[in-house]
C-alpha cells in the first residue's frame, strides 16, 4: 500500500476562498462597529483585511489548480476548511481584545461555526455591538453550512461540488430541488436569508431594538444560540410575542429546508406525507405537553425565571416556557428562558436525553437527527417480525419507499459511533475532575451541538470555568459533532490517507 496524492492546490484554493468569505463579513461586522460606534471599527476592519489578504494569496498562489476534487480531497477540505474558518475568526475576538486568550477565542468561534452556542464570556452586554454581530454571524455562516455557501459559486472556478455535498451533509437522504448542486445551494440560501430577514422584521414590530432582533435571527434560523443579553431569551419573559416569534422560526429552522422550498412552491402534499416532519411535529407536541403538565402543577415556575412570567396567567407561561425549551433543546439552539434544572429531577433527566434528539435532516439543527430515530425504531420493530419469519424479506420503508441496507447499517453505525464519542467525550472531562452531572452535560450538548448543558454548565451557566484542555476537547466534539462524525473521524484511519 501506498500513500494516496492529494491535489493540494485545489485544497488551498479552497481554504483561500473560505478566507475571502470570512474577511468579507468581518468587514460588515467593521461597518456595524462604525455605525454604533462602539470604538472597535479599526480592529475589526483590520482582522478583515488581514483574513482578506491571506485568502487573496491562497487563491492567487494556488490559480493552476487541477479542477478535479476526489472523495477524499472534499473530506479534507470540509474538515480542515472548519478549522481554517475557526483560526481566522478568532482575530476581531483578539485584536479587540474583547476575547483576548487564545484558547477562549477559538471555543467561542468553534461555537459560532459549529452552531453549537456554548460561550465564555461572562459580560455578554459589555461587549463591543461590532463584536457581538461578528460572534452572531458566525452561527449564521456556519447554520447552513460554510461549505455549501461555498459551492453556490464554485461553477465560476470550474469546480464541481458534489464530492463537498456528500461531505458536509453525510445523512440518510439528500433530497434534491434542482439537479445541478449549485443551484440547489443557491435554493436553500435564499430560503435561509428570507426567513432570518422576515424574522428580524417580526421581532423588531413586537419590540426589540433593530440590533437585537437582526442578531436573534441571525441565531435563531442557525439553531445556534448565541444572544445579546446575558439573560438570553429570559431577558424578554415580560414580552410574550418577542419569544412566540422565536418559537416559530427555531421550529422552522429545526424542519428540512427542502420542505419550505416545496411549501412556497404551493407542493403542502409533500410536508403533509412527510414521515420524519410528522414525528418530528409529534416529538415536540408530546413532550410540550409533558413539560407544561409538569412545570404547571409540580413547579415554582417564578424561581426559575427572570422578571415576570406571568404575564398572561399562570398556565400560558407554563406552556410558554414549555414549548421553548424543548424546541431549543430538540433543535439544539440553546435560547434559554427559564433554567429548566430548577423543574424537578425528572425533567432534568428529560431534557438531557432529548439532547440526543436533534432536528430534522436538511435543517441548520445538531443531534443524530430524527428521520435516523425513525429509521432505528422501525428497523428495531421489523427485527421482531424477521425473528418470527426468518426467512422472509422485510425492508425498512420510509416515505413509503424501501431502504437499502447499506444506508440502514449506515444509521446504525452512526448511532453506535454518536453514543461511542458520548462516552469517551464524558469519561476525558471527568478526567479532568468535573463531576459527573456535569461530565455527561458538557459530552451531550458539544456533541449535539445544543449548547446549555447540566450541573456546573446549565443553562444559567457559561463554559468560562471550563479548564483550558477541556475547551479543546469541547471544540473537538463541536467538529465532530457538527459535521457528523464520519467526515471528521475517518481522517484518524490509516486506510483513508493510503492507495489499495
Amino acid at each position: 500500500m501506498r500513500a494516496i496524492k492529494l491535489n493540494h492546490k485545489i485544497i488551498f484554493h479552497f481554504f483561500g476562498l473560505l478566507l475571502l468569505f470570512n474577511g468579507g463579513f468581518m468587514l460588515l461586522s467593521a461597518l456595524i462597529s462604525l455605525i454604533y460606534k462602539d470604538g472597535v471599527t479599526l480592529e475589526l476592519f483590520l482582522s478583515g483585511i488581514v483574513t482578506l489578504l491571506v485568502g487573496v494569496f491562497g487563491m492567487v498562489s494556488t490559480r493552476n489548480h487541477s479542477k478535479e476534487m476526489n472523495k477524499r480531497e472534499g473530506y479534507i477540505v470540509v474538515t480542515f476548511g472548519w478549522i481554517v474558518m475557526s483560526l481566522s475568526g478568532t482575530l476581531p475576538y483578539i485584536f479587540t481584545e474583547s476575547i483576548p486568550q487564545f484558547t477562549d477565542a477559538f471555543f467561542e468561534t468553534m461555537s459560532g461555526f459549529t452552531t453549537t452556542g456554548a460561550s465564555i464570556l461572562n459580560d455578554i452586554e459589555a461587549v463591543p455591538e461590532g463584536v457581538l454581530f461578528w460572534r452572531s454571524l458566525t452561527h449564521w455562516i456556519g447554520g447552513m453550512g460554510i461549505i455549501v455557501l461555498a459551492i453556490a459559486i464554485l461553477p465560476l472556478l470550474g469546480i464541481g461540488g458534489m464530492q463537498l455535498f456528500a461531505a458536509e451533509a453525510p445523512g440518510p437522504s439528500t433530497d434534491k430541488l434542482h439537479p445541478r448542486i449549485t443551484d440547489t445551494a443557491k435554493r436553500l440560501w435564499l430560503i435561509y436569508f428570507g426567513y432570518t430577514v422576515a424574522e428580524t422584521i417580526l421581532l423588531q414590530v413586537a419590540g426589540m431594538s433593530f440590533f437585537d432582533a437582526i442578531n436573534h435571527s441571525l441565531c435563531t434560523l442557525s439553531t445556534g444560540g448565541f444572544s445579546t443579553k446575558n439573560a438570553s431569551v429570559a431577558y424578554w419573559n415580560n414580552e410574550p410575542v418577542i419569544q412566540y416569534i422565536i418559537i416559530v422560526f427555531m421550529f422552522l429552522a429545526g424542519t428540512n429546508f427542502v420542505l419550505s422550498y416545496f411549501a412556497f412552491k404551493g407542493k403542502v402534499q409533500k410536508i403533509i406525507h412527510d414521515e420524519e416532519f410528522k414525528l418530528y411535529f409529534k416529538f415536540v407536541a408530546i413532550f410540550t405537553a409533558i413539560v407544561a403538565f409538569i412545570i404547571y402543577f409540580k413547579s415554582d415556575l417564578t424561581a426559575s425565571t427572570i422578571d415576570h412570567p406571568m404575564v398572561w396567567g399562570e398556565a400560558e407561561s407554563a406552556f410558554r416556557h414549555a414549548l421553548f425549551q424543548v424546541l431549543s433543546v430538540i433543535t439544539t439552539t440553546g435560547f434559554v428562558t427559564a433554567d429548566y434544572t430548577l423543574w424537578t429531577p425528572f425533567l432534568v433527566v428529560f431534557f438531557f436525553g432529548i439532547m440526543f434528539l436533534g432536528g430534522s435532516a436538511g435543517s441548520t439543527s445538531g443531534g443524530v437527527k430524527v428521520v435516523r430515530h425513525l429509521v432505528l425504531i422501525k428497523n428495531g420493530f421489523l427485527e421482531f417480525k424477521r425473528t418470527l419469519h426468518p426467512n422472509a424479506i422485510v425492508p425498512v420503508r420510509y416515505n413509503k419507499k424501501a431502504i437499502s441496507k447499506e444506508i440502514v447499517f449506515n444509521i446504525l453505525a452512526f448511532f453506535i459511533l454518536y453514543m461511542l464519542s458520548f462516552i469517551v467525550g464524558a469519561l476525558v472531562f471527568s478526567m479532568m475532575g468535573i463531576n459527573f452531572e456535569s461530565s455527561v452535560g458538557l459530552a451531550a450538548s458539544s456533541l449535539g451541538n445544543v449548547g446549555p448543558a447540566l450541573g456546573d454548565f446549565g443553562p444559567v451557566n457559561n463554559y468560562a470555568a471550563l479548564p483550558d484542555l477541556g475547551k479543546w476537547w469541547c471544540s473537538f466534539l463541536m467538529l465532530i459533532g457538527r459535521l457528523e462524525l464520519f467526515t471528521v473521524l475517518i481522517l484518524f484511519t490509516p486506510f483513508f490517507w493510503r492507495n489499495r
